[in-house]
């Protein structure tokens, strides 16, 4: 049995404005995400799942028990918001130990419990500091550390990372769900992010227009999108079109290529879809056999860290976005190159229909 199951949860507002039927799981241990742009429902959701609102349809159940219409403070939950929300009146301590002596834990044992939270964020010995002489990325491990201290059997975390400048959030994109793992906590998560849903959950719920487009982990979402809105909104936009699909290859203005997914999937006519060509998808190494290779003039190269991303100009006038491990061998703007495209890289997406059953809003 999943520790939360929503069901159906549905709630319209006086603009208009609607969550449509949202039904999700979430087991026990597990960190998933609610992703999608601003303004789709996510953290409508999250308001419903913590008891902040009450739907007007569905139900919200926890170990099978029905929670729906009852407070917040009955359903055993934790909750963290982006502006972190610290008393400025209190030490760090203070802060911490809110919770606790809300539910009349005894003094020692608050105490204790305190200490031991505050060094599962990496702040032991913060306990006497000003909360308002701490970094941003120290408040929010405060924050942090105030929602973990009771120990709730759910932690909602709403853009939990969204105030921190971009050298504080990647640190804190690594430390993170080793954290949540060592307090063998729940968590929903909400973010706009997917750099950061990607790095902070086991499963991804993403969101358009109060409705559930897609769910699955991080590295099915990503390399199989189901729709075009999906690959766009991931950043993927190398998307060409499909004049015909017949036996594994599909007609592009590329030329015809090899693709290793489902090709002939029933339903679909090729002028219905598009061909999406992840950015990792080209090869340097060329084989023997001569498909799936593509020559063009590269525009510009970028050096990203950990990776070079090419811009590529086709014969067709297609502009392509590739990127390459750093420490290859590339041609520089002005120069030719060619690619070969891994056939188990290229998707075939429809092109209508951003609902995860592959129907038109």
């Amino acid at each position: 049995m999943p520790l939360l199951e929503i069901r159906q949860l549905q709630k319209t507002y006086p603009d208009g404005w609607k969550l449509h039927r949202v039904s999700f799981t979430v087991e026990d241990g597990e960190r998933l995400c609610l992703l999608g742009p601003s303004g789709c429902g996510k953290t409508t959701l999250l308001r419903l799942i913590a008891g902040l609102e009450l739907p007007d349809d569905g139900r919200v159940l926890v170990d099978g028990r029905d929670v729906t219409m009852r407070p917040p403070s009955q359903r055993g939950f934790g909750l963290m918001f982006q502006e972190y929300a610290l008393f400025p009146h209190k030490d760090v301590f203070g802060n911490v130990a809110f919770g606790l002596r809300m539910q009349g834990m005894a003094r020692e044992a608050t105490s204790q419990r305190v200490i031991e939270t505050l060094a599962l964020v990496g702040l032991a010995g913060f306990e006497h500091r000003d909360v308002s002489q701490l970094s941003g990325g120290e408040r929010q491990r405060v924050a942090l550390a105030r929602s973990l201290a009771p120990q709730p059997r759910l932690l909602m975390l709403d853009e939990p990372l969204g105030a921190l400048d971009r050298t504080l959030r990647e640190r804190l994109m690594e430390e993170l769900p080793n954290i949540l793992q060592r307090a063998n906590v729940t968590t929903i998560t909400v973010t706009h992010d997917q750099e950061e849903a990607f790095a902070l959950a086991d499963r991804v719920v993403l969101m358009r227009d109060g409705r559930v487009i897609q769910m699955g982990t991080p590295q099915d979402v990503y390399t199989r999108p189901s729709s075009v809105w999906v690959a766009e909104f991931l950043g993927l936009t190398n998307l060409l079109d499909v004049r015909s699909v017949e036996k594994g290859w599909a007609d592009t203005p590329l030329g015809k290529l090899r693709v290793g997914n489902d090709a002939k999937k029933p339903g679909l006519s090729s002028t219905e879809r598009l061909l999406l060509l992840r950015p990792d998808a080209a090869r340097l190494d060329v084989p023997d056999h001569g498909h799936n290779l593509v020559t063009g003039e590269v525009m510009t190269r970028s050096f990203r860290g950990e990776r070079y991303r090419i811009k590529m100009l086709h014969a067709s006038g297609i502009e392509l976005t590739l990127d390459f491990l750093a420490g290859v061998n590339l041609p520089g703007p002005g120069e030719s190159l060619t690619v070969f495209l891994d056939p188990e890289m290229l998707v075939l997406l429809p092109v209508l229909g951003d609902r995860a059953d592959g129907r038109p809003d």
